[in-house]
């Protein structure tokens, strides 16, 4: 039906539904998994009323239920602070959301929503098209901010108390007519959504005002004529922030909306479809409600489970359907593909997988995309299979039976760039750089890698095969199956497309089934939070600094290489003259006999092989003593691995085209929230000694450019401050007192100007092995001091530290009760060996006492990084790398002053408003040509 003359649409107010049905019902879960659902019962049961209710003489033609995409609109860029006052909507009903929408669409209502834009927008845009066109238009909703539009063939109805809201209602509640209603509202402001207003004036001065003088810009310019001097001078001082209120309350009416009102027509639901969704959600008495109203039979509501078995859900919608790779499509061509799309954009998600020729998202090359709409119902769409697929030297021709590459990436990259539409993915940031990498930006995203990673950190690992196994009860096709393995190994564009399918298709169906049951219990576990703040958003971040990489110096590294090597050859000499006879140093066995053997050095044990121990702890404890013979090789053996490791390895990593080193960051890698940087590892480059520093010379910036490094300054020891209480740490810090000094003051009794260097050592190597829970043993090696001094200075720090030892008990006692640790921002590494013997103990200990600590101060680092982007707007300047607690930005040198102060001041505000830590959070920013140089 076309909208006009005699048309009737309803717009529905989605988000204010949503919050009355949270607040009006009592906290409600499904059974199956704990998912919360109350607000979804709610918001279910008011769309009901309302559909019973279409049937009466103000029955609409058309209608839509209208949602607010985001928190953030066009408004925050005109007053950045607008619904800054807003408090985070609450844990359980973040996931309740998107499950209002999926009953939208149930009910086959319209579903409508708009990135950077509120709800109120798109009801103010179709409401003026509406009355264009001849029709008339009913909003339902409340909202004194929709009250603007009321009048000329727009009404307001309050479903709640049923109450109609036309021109003299508002004119009543404003005192004024509803064309001048924003004139009022951006002079009495709003305290809920942080609109200024003037101060002082509230809706009945406001409107007294206006009243008199006719409108804003009226009142405005000849506020000098107001006799009251308080009145007068607010309006004066505060005109452009009364201009810039109104700007925000006045509703934009040309939205860009992609549909038209024909659309909007009144369906009735489906019953296979509405009844389903009901059923899905657990609510019995609604489902056979309208099963009754329909004339139909109601489904079945799964049963609920006994405690501690297996989620009837999971059974029924995971693994009842059978993983049959025979139902799997090939999708040849457009026609099968446009398929594809539309089931695509009806359900508003799709797990999706690529295929490539390697690991390496900057070398690798796409062969194949597939996509899952549903358990079971997954397809995979080849692009770049050769010929002769098996044959590891078949020939480079593609083989046929594929669409081209630029035809399906075309037709995938409006859905795959869709706000509406959900990409899941298992390690997404691989996959949204392959994308990127051929023109298109995947987003929204959900990735099941992370969800398994928020909720079971220190439990298992988080890769796809394992999960199947531990949650579906699925084994994967192992990829050895196709490839093979060794020298051998073939790459995916050699594997037969038929046998492809099977494995690819697969590869989706298992993400979206694992998606369909992890992303119900975050909220159970208490980690949507930390899900949606610290681990999702990290993707882009992430993917795009790795994009972006790091210049290095070829004939920099190099000449270092040679370096190393000359000093390692005059190492080699001295640790002969200290063994009395040459021998091979890089042999353990050779090794092993020289020092326990020849020399009679105490210590030495055999292993199974009969060789003697060697590694890094034995000469350590060696060197401790005044050994010089292991302490020399211990140095001989840290310049062997940065030769090999950086100045050798570094030049193979050197991409062939970009000149620039493209490091991958495991977001999952480690269970307290540290990224580990993998491909090169370029975290790990020793920083303490002079050769370690040196490999940072080979960093570079472009011609033109700076490097700039922001490097916290010991932020897990001010954590420690914060969460153990301890006044003279906290003190020290809020003073700027040199920590490692004061600590050594108090342990030593040593006053601070007669502090040595050496004093100030041993106590910076206790203040961080604390952190660590390190025992005397371990700081005897650090030192190389015998083990009872260090234990004596350890003992002696908790005396004059006794918050520090008891925050460690408490720590261990909590991991004991609950199986985990948290950190100050909700994340949660679990501790399963807590409660073991032995030698485990100790290291289970250690992990749960540092956990919290280094936890913090991982997602400190990444919340400082998640807003970086936004930070770093308008400025010529890309984050490069994280090592740990450093951040590194390439700049344009004009830039660089500038970037360091929006840079410290995100990274020192990184833990608010989620935590007020009672020690202040400081950085020190460097800049260079070269990586050593900024640091």
């Amino acid at each position: 039906m076309a909208f006009g003359k005699g048309c009737h649409l309803h717009l529905i107010d989605g988000s204010a539904f949503i919050f009355r049905a949270y607040h009006a019902l009592p906290p409600l879960t499904r059974k199956s998994d704990g998912l919360p659902v109350g607000a979804v019962a709610g918001f279910c049961n008011m769309l009901f009323k309302y559909v019973e209710g279409m049937n009466g003489g103000d029955a609409p033609t058309h209608a839509a239920v209208i949602f607010d995409y985001s928190s953030k609109t066009f408004r925050n860029d005109i007053y950045p602070e607008y619904k800054a006052n807003r408090p985070e909507p609450p844990e359980d009903l973040r996931p309740q959301f998107p499950l209002t929408r999926d009953a939208t669409r149930a009910f086959n209502i319209a579903c409508i929503e708009l990135d950077q834009y509120e709800a109120d927008d798109i009801i103010a845009t179709l409401s003026r098209q509406a009355v264009e066109a001849g029709g008339t238009v009913t909003i339902i909703s409340s909202d004194k901010d929709l009250m603007q539009l009321v009048g000329n063939g727009v009404e307001m109805l309050d479903a709640m108390k049923n109450k109609r809201i036309g021109v003299e209602e508002v004119e009543e509640k404003f005192g004024v007519k509803p064309d001048r209603v924003v004139d009022v509202q951006a002079l009495a402001g709003d305290s809920v959504d942080n609109v200024p207003g003037a101060p002082g004036i509230g809706v009945k001065t406001a409107a007294l005002l206006i009243n008199e003088y006719g409108d804003l810009e009226t009142l405005l310019d000849r506020a000098g004529e107001i006799k009251q001097q308080k009145r007068r001078e607010t309006l004066i001082e505060n005109a452009e922030q009364i201009r810039i209120s109104k700007r925000l309350v006045t509703l934009d009416q040309n939205t860009p909306l992609d549909f038209t009102l024909d659309e909007l027509e009144v369906k009735e639901p489906d019953p296979e479809e509405l009844l389903g969704f009901l059923a899905r959600m657990e609510f019995r008495t609604l489902t056979k409600r309208i099963a009754d109203k329909m004339g139909v039979e109601a489904p079945a509501i799964l049963d609920t489970t006994p405690e501690g078995a297996e989620p009837a859900a999971v059974k029924t919608a995971e693994k009842a359907v059978p993983f049959d790779h025979s139902t799997y499509e090939c999708v040849r061509d457009a026609q099968a593909l446009a398929r594809w799309i539309d089931q695509i954009r009806e359900r508003g998600y799709v797990a999706v997988d690529t295929e490539t020729t390697s690991l390496d998202e900057m070398r690798a090359e796409l062969v194949g995309i597939s996509l899952c709409v549903e358990p079971g119902q997954a397809c995979y769409i080849p692009l770049g299979h050769r010929e002769g697929g098996g044959d590891l030297f078949a020939s480079d021709k593609l083989a046929e039976g594929q669409m081209p590459m630029d035809e399906a990436l075309a037709l995938l990259k409006p859905v795959l760039e869709d706000d509406a539409v959900l990409k899941i993915g298992q390690n997404m940031k691989y996959d949204a750089k392959i994308f990127s990498r051929n023109g298109i930006d995947i987003a929204p995203i959900d990735d099941t890698m992370l969800m398994s990673y928020a909720m079971n950190s220190g439990l298992h690992g988080h890769g796809m095969d394992l999960l199947s196994e531990r949650y579906l009860g699925h084994n994967p096709i192992p990829i050895k199956d196709l490839l093979g393995s060794g020298k051998s190994a073939l790459t995916f564009d050699r594997v037969p497309i038929d046998e492809a399918v099977k494995y690819a298709a697969e590869d989706a169906d298992i993400t979206l089934r694992l998606w369909r049951l992890f992303k119900p219990q975050l909220p159970a576990a208490q980690v949507t939070t930390v899900y949606e703040t610290l681990e999702r958003p990290m993707v882009a971040v992430l993917a795009r600094m790795e994009m972006d990489g790091v210049k290095v110096d070829r004939d920099t590294l190099s000449r270092m290489s040679n370096a190393f090597a000359q000093k390692m050859a005059a190492l080699e000499d001295e640790i002969h003259t200290l063994a009395g006879e040459k021998f091979n140093v890089g042999s353990p066995k050779q090794l092993g006999e020289i020092l326990f053997d020849k020399m009679s050095l105490p210590g030495g044990s055999k292993g199974k092989t009969g060789a003697y121990a060697t590694g890094a702890d034995v000469l350590e404890d060696l060197a401790a003593e005044g050994h010089d013979l292991p302490a020399r090789v211990l140095d001989w053996r840290q310049l062997s691995k940065l030769k090999s490791t950086y100045t050798d390895a570094l030049q193979e990593h050197i991409h062939p085209e970009t000149g620039r080193v493209h490091t991958s960051y495991v977001i999952s890698g480690a269970a307290t929230g540290r990224l580990a940087s993998t491909d090169p590892n370029l975290q790990n480059i020793p920083v303490r000694t002079e050769e370690g520093r040196r490999i940072r010379e080979a960093f570079v910036a472009e011609k033109g450019n700076v490097l700039v490094s922001l490097d916290y300054s010991q932020i897990e020891l001010r954590i420690l401050a914060h969460v153990a209480g301890i006044p003279a740490l906290r003190e020290a810090f809020r003073d700027g007192v040199d920590i490692h000094s004061m600590t050594a003051s108090q342990m030593f009794n040593v006053p601070l100007e007669e502090m040595t260097p050496e004093i100030r050592r041993r106590a910076k190597a206790i203040n961080f092995g604390v952190i660590y829970g390190i025992s005397g043993f371990g700081l005897a090696r650090n030192l190389r001091i015998p083990r009872a001094e260090a234990q004596a200075f350890i003992d002696t720090y908790f005396e004059r530290f006794p918050g520090i030892k008891e925050y460690m008990d408490e720590t261990v006692d909590f991991a004991k009760k609950q199986g985990f640790v948290q950190t100050l921002f909700g994340r949660k590494i679990h501790t399963p060996d807590i409660n073991a013997k032995g030698p485990t103990a100790g290291f289970a200990k250690r992990a749960a006492i540092n956990a919290p600590i280094q936890g913090a101060a991982a997602d400190v680092i990444r919340r400082a990084m998640i807003r970086m982007p936004e930070a770093l707007s308008g400025l010529p300047a890309k984050m490069l790398l994280q090592v740990h607690d450093e951040l590194l930005f390439e700049v344009q040198e004009d830039a660089a002053e500038k970037t360091i102060v929006r840079v410290r001041e995100v990274m020192e505000s990184a833990a608010e408003p989620v935590v007020k830590l009672d020690v202040p959070l400081t950085v020190d920013a460097g800049q260079g040509r070269n990586w050593a140089e900024a640091h």
